[in-house]
């Protein structure tokens, strides 16, 4: 998607959970990008709850760009982009979601324009809402529990090894995004 004229818009949503206990947890990944592309550019979220989540605005070049934080929790999220995406009357090809991966290496980035959940919960809820898995994502990967229980790790802070390479996750994530609102990005093989 290109954003090259007024009438077209870009909604980048950040999943993630709620609350302060979450910020630095794993399943808050694209929720960490999203708020750092937002640092960047200097765009505020405010809380709409017309929408179900914090929403900044900006303008892109000729267009308009929406960030949206679901505050659903993560198994809810759907409810808060298909909101969205009506109030501000969005179109599917517009959408790009940010999302932790428990099958990529972490620190791994991988752009798909559709898809499966694989197992995640906020996307399920996404393709519930939306009735379709056609929409664009960007996998943040955070890598595999080498033991226990899949839900005790991803809402588990990040290491402090994982901590040190957070800042270069979040540059890549942002210049994706970035290059996303301006040209065509070809799909990760």
């Amino acid at each position: 998607m290109m954003i090259n004229s007024a009438s077209q818009k870009a909604l980048i949503i950040g999943l993630g959970n709620p609350g302060m206990k979450y910020n630095s947890t794993r399943h808050n990944l694209g929720q960490l990008v999203l708020f750092s592309f937002a640092r960047k550019h200097a765009l505020f979220f405010k809380k709409e709850r017309d929408v179900k989540g914090e929403v900044a605005k900006g303008n892109w070049k000729d267009g308009k760009v929406f960030l949206l934080f679901p505050t659903t929790y993560m198994n809810l999220s759907g409810q808060a982009v298909r909101k969205t995406m009506n109030f501000y009357k969005i179109t599917i090809d517009e959408v790009l979601v940010l999302s932790d991966d428990v099958a990529l290496p972490f620190g791994t980035l991988r752009f798909r324009r559709k898809g499966s959940a694989g197992g995640h919960n906020g996307l399920k809820s996404i393709e519930e809402c939306l009735g379709t898995d056609a929409y664009q994502r960007l996998k943040l990967g955070i890598g595999e529990p080498s033991l226990g229980c899949l839900e005790d790790y991803v809402l588990k802070p990040f290491t402090n090894e994982e901590q040190k390479k957070i800042p270069e996750i979040t540059t890549q994530g942002i210049n994706f995004i970035e290059e996303w609102l301006f040209q065509e990005i070809k799909e990760n093989a």
